[in-house]
């Protein structure tokens, strides 16, 4: 599998924002990517005004996911990005969609959100209420989790037990004292306690870190950007991944089981 993972700085204006991934997609798509990772909340940020992605929410009919999904018509590259949706209560959904060749394949709504290091995304998200998802991405299985979701070591796992290769993260990962030893302390451990490759999309700017990168099996990063807006190749082999399982086969010698009820968010 061909990996690229693009990250950039979201700005307020969402057809600024559809330009720029309409931009990596294509730049993905000719060099070959099968699967391409973008940021969480790509649609707009509002860094001094949260509330404001109340009123800035589409629909995934709207024209933010409808100019996403029609870029990649034609394309086998398969493209998972953050947007925000309407919840229905005044709220929104932060939501993960993967596109390919013109059509949806698969969207995962955050479960775990950011109220911590004084911050509160439940004021202005829903959670989700979904399953772990799992999508077919080129013969392989690919995950998805967004941002917060990786200081949660039991939702890896129950990907991993889904069957899951590769998983997708796309976040906006908050500046903040230790926060960048913290991102790639998680994202490491979640590649390496689940034998997986994980490709991690940071949205860069005055409010994140970007720091995107793509970890192996073995806990390797093989590739990784700065603060700056790029886009990273790496390639993911199924040999080399069977290779690590074989050496390294934590999922066949754990102990216990995850439970997969979902608790209640408080």
């Amino acid at each position: 599998m061909r990996i690229a993972v693009g990250q950039f700085t979201s700005s307020e204006d969402w057809t600024d924002n559809l330009k720029t991934c309409q931009d990596l997609i294509d730049r993905a798509a000719e060099g070959g990517a099968d699967l391409l990772v973008l940021p969480e909340g790509a649609m707009a940020l509002f860094v001094d005004e949260p509330t404001r992605i109340r009123e800035a929410a589409q629909p995934l009919d709207g024209p933010f996911v409808s100019g996403l999904v029609e870029r990649t018509r034609g394309s086998s590259t398969t493209v998972i990005v953050g947007v925000h949706t309407p919840s229905g209560d005044g709220r929104v959904f932060n939501v993960l969609v993967a596109a390919r060749d013109g059509e949806i394949v698969g969207t995962y709504t955050k479960l775990h959100l950011y109220d911590a290091f004084g911050r509160r995304e439940s004021d202005n998200v829903v959670p989700g209420t979904n399953a772990p998802v799992v999508i077919d991405v080129a013969g392989w299985k690919v995950g998805m989790m967004t941002c917060y979701d990786v200081r949660f070591p039991e939702l890896a796992r129950l990907l991993a037990d889904q069957g899951a290769q590769v998983i997708a993260l796309p976040t906006a990962w908050v500046r903040g004292p230790a926060k960048e030893w913290h991102w790639e302390v998680m994202v490491t451990a979640r590649a390496l306690e689940n034998t997986v490759y994980l490709a991690a999309s940071g949205e860069c700017g005055r409010r994140n870190i970007g720091a995107s990168m793509v970890v192996d099996p073995l806990g390797i990063t093989r590739a990784r950007l700065g603060d700056a807006p790029g886009l990273l190749w790496a390639d993911a082999s199924m040999e080399e991944l069977e290779r690590a399982r074989l050496s390294l086969p934590v999922l066949e010698n754990r102990r216990f089981a995850v439970d997969p009820r979902l608790e209640r968010h408080v």
